[in-house]
Parts: structure tokens; C-alpha cells; sequence
């Protein structure tokens, strides 16, 4: 019996700016986002008897309906190639869930370039991205990761080189859920004082870590962490137990951290234990091949 495996991985944004809103109700983006390697696995195998799409996963919270990502990944595939599907996806979870790090997006596109293999479709990567940008607009980055600018809503990419691999510290606060509707609905360009430059930040993405930190920032910032200031607290401590760089990833509530060594990585990790969080240490990754 065939069995497909995939990986999907978190993403974080170096750089995340808003140019205004849209006639069909999204906002104009120009960001750049970034692989790591904190991952769920995707594991792709024969259904049941009964045909259709079936869905299981380490996290007893996480719906396998129809409702999930990965779920709806998997139909619009099968009516993309006019196939009647009988698979069965299961989701070994490790990204933090609701947590600004694209986790449900990268399952989904772990999906679609898996069930492109084990229905041998032979798709094109852009014909995968077209796909995941009907269901999410960071579907198409996750098709492939590692360092990418987007704009339009999110779906349009231009490939940049992978930056240096650079040591993470991840950081979500537990019973914390942010919704990325509401936060872009509360976006107030008035409110920024500090928006990222993502051209300069793209110049220097070669020589990554310090060079690249003085463009970075994320104006949803200013919409998140007035709403739950512990957003803040962690970014400070983090600061302050050595990391040279912090900062809230997507709409959050995830905050990451940059550190020259993964020793430092350690302590900023163990400077959280009066926190209540889940944390990860990982590094940035490259562009899957």
C-alpha cells in the first residue's frame, strides 16, 4: 500500500506591512516570510472501505472535519483532477495551533504536494499555489517555504534567496487565541509609527541576523498587543535574556526571538518558565527542493 509523508513547516514574518484595503475586502500586503523548522508530519494512506476523506491527529481539540484545512485541501484537489477520493490524512501535530505561524496553511499545502504525489497528478508547483490561494492566502508560500516576498494579499511571491540559517525562539502564550480576521478588521494605519522597510529588507537578507533587524517590524502589532499586553512582556524578557531581535509573528499571538547561538537560544527558552507558554527552539530554514 502506497504511503505518501510530508513535512510542513511554521513560517514567520521578517516583515510585515500593510498598504491599504482592498475592493474585495482583503488588505494590500507587502511582507517577507520565512520558513522554520518547527513542523507538523503529514502522513498520506489508503481510506477506509467507505471511500471519501478521513482526517486523525495527535491534538484531541483539533476538529477532522470538514471545517479542517488539510480536509478542504484534499477536496478541492480531488475536484480539481475529477478524482472520487479514498484517503486517510493524519496529522501528527507540533506547530502551535492559533498561533500566527501559518500551522493549518502549511498542513494544507502539505496536502496538496502530497495527494499531487499519490495520485501521481503531476501538477506544477504554481498550479498547486493557485490552488492553496483558493483556501488561504499563506497556502501558496507554504507550498514551498523558505524566504519569499508577498504582496497582493499574501498569494503573489517572488523567491529570494534562502537568508543564513539563524537560531529561533518561539513563544505562544497557552490559552491565547487571536483571530486574524478581527485583527486585520482593527488595523489602524494611524496607529504605526515604525513600518518595516521590506526593500531595504530584502537588500540585506544575505547577510541575515543583525543586518537585517534595524527594517524589520510587523505593524499588526499595534492592533495585537494593545489587546493582550503579555504579547510585550514576552518580547522585554526575551530581550532581556539575550536575544538580539523580537517580535510578534503574523497577527499572532506567537512571538519569536533571534539569538546568536543556540546556547542563548536555551536561555531565553528557560528565562520563560514563569510564563505561561508553549516554546520551541528551531532555526530558520531554506526553500524546500
Amino acid at each position: 500500500m502506497t504511503i505518501i509523508k510530508e513535512t510542513a513547516y511554521a513560517k514567520i514574518n521578517l516583515g510585515l506591512n500593510i498598504l491599504g484595503k482592498r475592493a474585495d475586502g482583503y488588505h494590500d500586503v507587502s511582507m517577507i516570510m520565512q520558513s522554520v523548522g518547527l513542523c507538523d508530519e503529514i502522513t498520506i494512506s489508503k481510506g477506509s472501505s467507505d471511500g471519501g476523506i478521513t482526517i486523525s491527529t495527535n491534538l484531541p481539540g483539533l476538529s477532522c472535519g470538514t471545517d479542517n484545512l488539510a480536509y478542504r485541501a484534499a477536496a478541492l484537489l480531488a475536484g480539481h483532477a475529477n478524482i472520487n477520493p479514498n484517503v486517510h490524512i493524519a496529522l501528527n501535530k507540533n506547530i502551535f495551533l492559533a498561533a500566527g505561524l501559518a500551522g493549518g496553511s502549511s498542513d494544507a499545502a502539505a496536502v496538496l504536494r502530497g495527494l499531487n504525489r499519490y495520485w501521481k497528478l503531476k501538477l506544477e508547483t504554481y498550479e498547486l499555489e493557485q490552488l492553496g490561494a483558493q483556501l488561504g492566502s499563506d497556502i501558496p508560500f507554504c507550498i514551498e517555504g523558505g524566504t519569499m516576498l508577498a504582496t497582493g494579499r499574501g498569494e503573489v511571491l517572488t523567491k529570494l534567496a534562502d537568508m543564513p540559517e539563524t537560531h529561533v525562539v518561539l513563544a505562544k502564550p497557552l490559552n491565547l487565541e487571536v483571530s486574524t480576521a478581527w485583527v486585520y478588521k482593527n488595523y489602524n494605519a494611524g496607529r504605526v509609527v515604525n513600518a518595516p522597510c521590506i526593500w531595504q529588507l530584502e537588500a540585506r537578507l544575505a547577510g541575515g541576523g543583525h543586518a537585517i533587524t534595524p527594517y524589520m517590524g510587523n505593524v499588526l502589532e499595534t492592533v495585537t498587543i494593545p489587546a493582550h499586553p503579555v504579547i510585550a512582556s514576552i518580547k522585554a524578557r526575551m530581550l532581556g535574556a539575550g536575544a538580539y531581535y523580537a517580535m510578534m509573528s503574523g497577527s499572532g499571538p506567537t512571538v519569536f526571538a533571534f539569538t546568536d547561538t543556540k546556547e542563548t537560544a536555551e536561555k531565553v527558552q528557560a528565562a520563560l518558565d514563569d510564563y505561561a507558554v508553549e516554546t520551541a527552539i528551531t532555526t530558520t530554514i531554506g526553500r524546500m527542493k
